[in-house]
């Protein structure tokens, strides 16, 4: 089912019939990540968005490892593991604009280069097949401050109308777009920027024959961040009232950890992004085998630890993804010199930039091999333990059995 049709579908059943939904799209920012998701809506026989960013899948790899054509693969190759439908399955670009690859900042392209990047990696996601497009050419590195709505306007009707182009000259059925940020960068936090984006991005979608193309999201501020977790229940709805006359539905971001995502469904919410607490989810269960190790070495002085953690320590502090974390009162020190607690939350927030390093990958099959006398599945307990951690919002967003209102 197209997700247009899909949104659709969610807007009536709640007018018509009082039934509230709210999509997931689960960030598949691992291997494990990613085949728990599939599991999890196998068993719960749901709809599922995958929303994948431009560092973890893209023409490059990503931290992934995966291209847009491998990552699709991987997630019908899990689809036919579990006996999923893979239509139920819905690859999405998450964060498609300049400079929201990190590479793109860290290898100081220009506005030019990496507006060109952003186009390429458009073309190489239509053509695996993926079914959402959020366009966010909310940053712009040479421009300081929130850039004018007007300009955020102009290059997402340039990018939509570039996608539109090419899904065309490819032969390729509609896709879905997604537009709006949920950063304070991006400038549409403000209610009246964010009225005014809508009203400008609509009227330029007519003017340039792409009505067809409207957004099936607006994503928007609805007060969580990375370090926040309190859902606005009053901003979200009235966001959602200045969406409802569009025909769309708002998504939010960072819906991680959340402290009510049942609310979420409630207040008419049509979709939710979460990333790291899978991420989490899966370093804890890494915890958890790490320490069964520890009990087992010391019934078995022949056993080597693997030292998995230590491995994945040097492999986060080598890739220093994890500066962009930094609070203004950490700005310049090493890993090691901040807090036990900050050092945990960076491990856990940034692993996932990292469970494909060589070292890490190695250490972690020691851990396995190490347990697997006695504990015969390691990594399908640490895929069960992500899928507990999907399914708090399969419930919450009232999903399960849900793929029964979205039948063709």
């Amino acid at each position: 089912m197209h997700i247009k049709t899909m949104i659709e579908r969610i807007i009536a059943l709640r007018e018509a019939q009082g039934i509230t939904l709210c999509l997931l799209a689960v960030c598949p920012n691992s291997e494990a990540v990613l085949e728990a998701a599939v599991k999890a809506a196998g068993r719960n026989r749901t709809p599922m968005l995958f929303a994948a960013t431009l560092n973890q899948v893209d023409r490059d790899g990503g931290y992934t490892g995966w291209t847009p054509a491998q990552f699709v693969e991987r997630l019908n190759h899990y689809a036919a593991v579990y006996g999923v439908d893979p239509e139920t399955l819905l690859p999405c670009l998450d964060h498609g604009g300049p400079w929201l690859k990190d590479l793109h900042t860290i290898n100081r392209l220009s506005f030019e280069e990496t507006w060109e990047a952003v186009k390429a990696s458009i073309t190489a996601v239509l053509q695996a097949g993926y079914r959402l497009l959020h366009i966010d050419p909310t940053v712009d590195r040479t421009i300081p401050g929130p850039l004018p709505v007007e300009l955020v306007v102009e290059r997402s009707l340039d990018l939509i109308a570039y996608a539109e182009a090419e899904r065309e000259r490819l032969k390729l059925p509609p896709v879905a777009y997604e537009v709006g940020t949920e950063e304070v960068h991006g400038g549409l936090v403000n209610l009246d920027n964010f009225t005014h984006f809508l009203r400008l991005l609509y009227a330029g979608l007519e003017a340039r024959q792409l009505s067809h193309a409207a957004p099936a999201f607006v994503v928007a501020q609805v007060g969580t961040d990375l370090h926040t977790t309190a859902f606005d229940r009053q901003a979200a709805q009235r966001l959602r009232e200045i969406v409802a006359p569009y025909g769309a539905l708002i998504k939010g971001h960072y819906t991680d950890w959340v402290e009510t995502p049942a609310a979420y469904s409630e207040v008419g919410m049509g979709g939710a992004n979460v990333g790291p607490e899978f991420t989490a989810a899966e370093f804890e269960a890494l915890q958890a085998l790490a320490a069964r190790e520890a009990d087992l070495a010391r019934t078995d002085p022949g056993l080597v630890p693997a030292g998995f953690f230590d491995h994945l320590t040097e492999a986060v502090d080598r890739s220093n993804r994890w500066k962009k974390w930094l609070q203004p009162e950490e700005q310049g020190k090493a890993l090691r010199e901040l807090s036990p607690a900050r050092q945990e939350w960076m491990l856990k927030t940034c692993a996932r930039y990292v469970w494909t390093d060589s070292d890490v990958v190695a250490a972690r099959q020691r851990l396995y091999d190490n347990l697997s006398p006695i504990f015969p599945d390691p990594h399908g307990y640490v895929v069960d333990w992500i899928v507990g951690s999907i399914e708090r919002y399969i419930v919450a967003f009232h999903l399960f059995n849900a793929q029964v209102f979205f039948r063709e």
